[in-house]
Formats: structure tokens, C-alpha cells, sequence
């Protein structure tokens, strides 16, 4: 076992887990009175996913999750982020809650607690109820009430037993890539769109911390997870750190600055050249509500400028890096762990959140099974470990890091990508969904064992 030093760096009750969301795990996207998602219809349209595939098996987790619950008591894990479904709470994203669906994850957080793994339970990973989008999805403000009286349905079923709670996850994602340019559900192109929707799904962010305060265990820690990504610049051009500040204002600032600043960054629209999003009375004070914890996805940075020609707004992980070194991940995405320490120092000096939890990070390899018991990925283990010592080097320069939830339980529906991406620490045969716990998967436990040991 490596790195005997740097579990004792650890306090005894951070949380080590993994992450996973509904629409990616679990499929049986008709069953028990579920209504369809967006990413249903997304996934559906040809040209959108890879080879056409769809989360609508995915991996099967709705009717092996005591199985999966058991695969992760065998690591060892200490906790487990999942998501909540809401097309199965509330089928047309509003009305009365659907008894059939709120038992699942009833069920799901009696496993969990029966294993002595901690829930993190996230409100939405990006599965709007399609009937919600007929309506204007996040362009149209009501959804974000109707998102209010989801997350008090959700906290009055399962806030007794859930501590660790997220309203959103990667708004910015759910902004721009889905509004903005198109890549994810629901498939627009405008970019004055993305900064509606950004702000409608602020507020729903606002809307159900106050709901959730109202109806889960007082001590319930409650946040938001953002993907955040430290911009560096490649030369010091005045040029080049413009486009740095540029691209920090974009990647980080538009949803960090609302949250614990009370508005948006001051270029931010005209960066973009598009009108501000539409801001009513008491809008900011909802969204800046206090958050307990700050969950980051982590995954590369920003290194500016980009190759000649481009546009340094747009990109969440811009590179001039070549990847002859080999210090890519499968989604082209550069392995930089210092980016972690780096952004997390950088947190905790601008923002000061109460806590941060790492509640994404991870890497997709090309990983190959050998038809028995093992599915060797060593760059996946040293990835890993080079994260946990970038947080470990955060953590003594005083950073209030309080978890870290690898990115993923198992390989899933990777969005656009499909099944084409691996990121899982268990592999997954789709054709038998037979599960294989990675080298990596191994890796993890044992050092998770480990820093347990120590205390």
C-alpha cells in the first residue's frame, strides 16, 4: 500500500466516498410510475449521444441497488452521493409525489445506513421532467418554484435520515452546455439563453436551501456542487491575462459570485455581449442564501491562451499542452492534481466557505477487462493519489476540507459520450451488467482502510 503518510494527514471523520447520478446508474426509465426527463428525449434525438445509446438500462441500479449498496460496504466507503430522479417524485415536475418512486430511494438510504455509509443525496443532476421543458424548462421562472416544492417533498420523506445534502449539480453545465451550446439536454444554442437558465436554477438553488431548512434534521449540512476550473496563464501577455480573467469570470465566477457574494461578476455579461439575466427584487439575497458547504467537481484547468483562433470564452478545460507526455485523460481532459490545491486555496481566500467537500473527481481511461476478476488501471490509482495529495497539501495550509467523493461508484451513461467513457472504480459488462472491481476500486479501499486505521 503506497502512500502510508498521507492517510494520517486526514482528520478521523472525513468523509471518503463516491459519486454517481440517477440518470446515469440507474435506468428502468418507465417503471414505478417514473415520468420522462429531458435526457430521455435528448439521449432519443438522433446525432446527440454516441452511437445513439441511452441511459434507459444504464446500469440497471434501480433493481440491483442492495447489490451495489453491498459493493460499496465492501470497499469500505465511508459515504455515497447519488441523485435524486425528480421525473420519479413528480412524473410532470409538479403535483402530488409519487409514493412508488420516494420509496425507491427510501430504500436506497436504509441500505446505506444499514452498511454505516453516510448519504449525500444531490436534488438534481440535470433529469428535468421533459413536462417542465414543454413549459420552458429553466428558461421559465416558475420552474424554480416548482424545483422548491420538489425539494421539500424529497426533504419531508428522507430528512430524518439524510446529513449531507446538494440542491444542484454543475448549474453551469446544466447553463450552458444545455442552453448555451448544445451539447447536453435540452440541445439550445443561445447564449443569452444560458444566462436565464443560470439564473432561474440559482434560484431554484435558493428556493430549496430554505425548503430543505425547513424539513430536514437540524443538523443537516446543506450546499451546492459547482464544476470549477483555476485558470493559468501560458505566457504574461497583458492579452493573455485578460482572456485568463475572462475565462475565470465564465468557468468560476457566474455561479460562485452570486452564491456567496450576492451578484454576478461585474464583465460577466459583457464579456459575452449579451443582456444580464433577468434579476427581480430579492432574486440575490435568495440565491446568496447561506450555504453550509461548497462541493466542488474538480477535474483539470484552464490554461490560456487556447490554440490560435479560438475564443478563450466557451471552454472548461482549455489546453495548448500537447498529450505526448501522456497526462490525458480519455475525454482529452489534462491531469493537473495542483490545480486542485491551487483552487481550493483560492476558494477558501475569496469565498470562505464553511466547508468544502471534493464531491466529483475522477478520470475516464481506456480500460480493458480480462474476462475474469481484474480490470488493471494503474494511471486511474495514480490518479487518485495524486489528488488526495493535492487536497492533503490544501488541508495543512488551512483549507476546512471535510470530504472527497470519487467520480464514479461504476462506469455509467456518460452523457453525450454514452457508454463510450469510462470512469467507474468497478467496471461494468454492460451486455450482463456484471460488476468487476477495478485495480483502482482495490486502490481506494485499501486506502481508505488505512487512514481509518490510523486514527
Amino acid at each position: 500500500m503506497q502512500h502510508p503518510h498521507l492517510a494520517s494527514l486526514f482528520p478521523a471523520d472525513f468523509l471518503w466516498g463516491v459519486s454517481t447520478s440517477a440518470y446515469q446508474i440507474e435506468g428502468a426509465v418507465h417503471e414505478d410510475g417514473r415520468g420522462a426527463s429531458i435526457w430521455d428525449q435528448f439521449a432519443a434525438t438522433p446525432g446527440k449521444v454516441h452511437q445513439g445509446q441511452t441511459g434507459a438500462v444504464a446500469c440497471d441500479h434501480y433493481h440491483r441497488m442492495p447489490e451495489d449498496v453491498a459493493l460499496m460496504a465492501s470497499l469500505g466507503l465511508k459515504a455515497y452521493r447519488f441523485s435524486i430522479a425528480w421525473p420519479r417524485i413528480q412524473p410532470e415536475g409538479t403535483g402530488a409525489a409519487n409514493s412508488l418512486g420516494l420509496d425507491f430511494y427510501d430504500r436506497l438510504v436504509d441500505a446505506l445506513l444499514a452498511h454505516d455509509i453516510v448519504p449525500l443525496a444531490t436534488l438534481y443532476h440535470w433529469d428535468l421532467p421533459l413536462a417542465l421543458h414543454q413549459q420552458g424548462g429553466w428558461l421559465n421562472r416558475a420552474t424554480a418554484n416548482h424545483f422548491a416544492e420538489y425539494a421539500e417533498i424529497v426533504g419531508r420523506r428522507l430528512g430524518d435520515r439524510v446529513p449531507w445534502w446538494l440542491t444542484l449539480n454543475e448549474p453551469w453545465c446544466a447553463a450552458f452546455l444545455g442552453y448555451g451550446n448544445g451539447l447536453h439536454a435540452p440541445g439550445m444554442h443561445n447564449t443569452q439563453a444560458a444566462f436565464v437558465a443560470g439564473h432561474h436554477l440559482l434560484l431554484a438553488h435558493g428556493h430549496a436551501m430554505q425548503r430543505l431548512r425547513a424539513t430536514v434534521r437540524a443538523d443537516a449540512q446543506l450546499g451546492i456542487a459547482l464544476n470549477l476550473n483555476p485558470a493559468y496563464p501560458h505566457d504574461n501577455s497583458p492579452e493573455t491575462l485578460r482572456a485568463v480573467q475572462e475565462v475565470d469570470r465564465f468557468n468560476n465566477g457566474w455561479f460562485l459570485d452570486p452564491i456567496f457574494r450576492g451578484h454576478y461578476p461585474e464583465q460577466l455579461s459583457a464579456d459575452f455581449k449579451v443582456a444580464p439575466p433577468p434579476i427581480l427584487d430579492g432574486d440575490m439575497e435568495l440565491i446568496s442564501t447561506p450555504i453550509d458547504y461548497l462541493g466542488v467537481n474538480y477535474y483539470s484547468r484552464s490554461l490560456i491562451p487556447l490554440h490560435q483562433g479560438t475564443s478563450p470564452v466557451g471552454t472548461s478545460s482549455a489546453t495548448v499542452v500537447s498529450d505526448q507526455d501522456g497526462h490525458f485523460t480519455e475525454m482529452g481532459w489534462e491531469i493537473y492534481p495542483p490545480g486542485l490545491t491551487d483552487l481550493m486555496v483560492q476558494l477558501d481566500r475569496d469565498y470562505r466557505p464553511r466547508k468544502i467537500v471534493i464531491t466529483e473527481n475522477g478520470a475516464a481511461f481506456p480500460d480493458e477487462w480480462d474476462g475474469g476478476d481484474r480490470v488493471d488501471d494503474p494511471r486511474r490509482s495514480d490518479y487518485l493519489a495524486a489528488h488526495i495529495q493535492a487536497m492533503a497539501t490544501a488541508l495543512v495550509q488551512g483549507v476546512p476540507l471535510a470530504g472527497y467523493f470519487a467520480w464514479a461508484l461504476m462506469d455509467n451513461f456518460e452523457w453525450a459520450e454514452g457508454f463510450s467513457k469510462r470512469f467507474g472504480l468497478v467496471y461494468v459488462d454492460f451486455p450482463t451488467q456484471r460488476r468487476i472491481i477495478k485495480a483502482s476500486g482495490r486502490w481506494y479501499a485499501a486506502f481508505i482502510q488505512q487512514q481509518r486505521a490510523g486514527h
